[in-house]
Parts: structure tokens; C-alpha cells; sequence
């Protein structure tokens, strides 16, 4: 069976539940999707900075290729019994384009700023 894997950000409250939502679907169905919190994992293997990962969201496939934003989402929704339709939907050209929108220009840099700011708050820097 080849495995997603999935980096996401456990320190984003909106993160978090998003992820064990998934998990939980992705653990009752078989998926083979594995979860990675991003504070903890080796960024080197996916060849990203942290502020890279904190930015968006990650999927490596089991070819290596590291695919994120709206396209990690797809392949999250693909592989869920439920959501697989979500997954074709924005894929289609330009559903496709919206959501790259929506979520380049307005989620990821607002759950960034969001997750920027809670780190300022309980005086942590970036990880190193």
C-alpha cells in the first residue's frame, strides 16, 4: 500500500482539529495516509525550511514528490470514502483556480499570521 503523508502544523488550533478530523476518517476507513506534525518532524526530508512548512499545507507521495496547498487537500479528500468527490471537485480547471485563490491568497496567509501572532503572544520564536 503506498502512503501519503500529510505535514501539517499541530500548534494551529484550526490545524489540529482539521487533521484529527481526517485522522480519524483515514484510521475508521484503512486510508493509507500518515499525519506528521510539522514541529516535530525532519523538514530536511521534505526538503523545506519551517517557515516553508508553516505556510501551507504538505503531502509527500510515495513517489517523493511534495505537492501542497490545494492540491495536498485533494489527495487528503481522495483517499477518505466521503470526500472523494470534494477531491474531483477541485481539480476541475476552474474550481481548481478558485481554490488556489481562496486559499494562496486568503486561508494560508491568514492561518500563517494567525499562528505568527499566538507564537508572539507565549514568546516563542520560529523553530530553528
Amino acid at each position: 500500500m503506498s502512503v501519503i503523508r500529510i505535514l501539517y502544523n499541530h500548534a494551529c488550533p484550526i490545524c489540529r482539529a482539521e487533521i484529527a478530523h481526517y485522522r480519524a476518517r483515514a484510521e475508521a476507513s484503512g486510508a493509507a495516509l500518515v499525519f506528521e506534525d510539522l514541529n516535530a518532524a525532519d523538514l530536511g526530508g521534505w526538503r523545506l525550511t519551517p517557515d516553508q512548512a508553516m505556510r501551507r499545507m504538505h503531502a509527500r507521495l510515495p513517489d517523493g514528490r511534495v505537492v501542497s496547498g490545494v492540491e495536498a487537500f485533494a489527495r487528503i479528500w481522495a483517499a477518505l470514502p466521503g470526500y472523494r468527490w470534494l477531491a474531483w471537485l477541485v481539480r476541475v480547471p476552474g474550481v481548481r483556480h478558485l481554490a488556489e485563490l481562496g486559499y494562496n491568497r486568503v486561508a494560508a496567509p491568514w492561518l500563517y499570521r494567525r499562528h505568527l501572532r499566538r507564537m508572539a503572544l507565549a514568546g516563542e520564536g520560529p523553530r530553528p
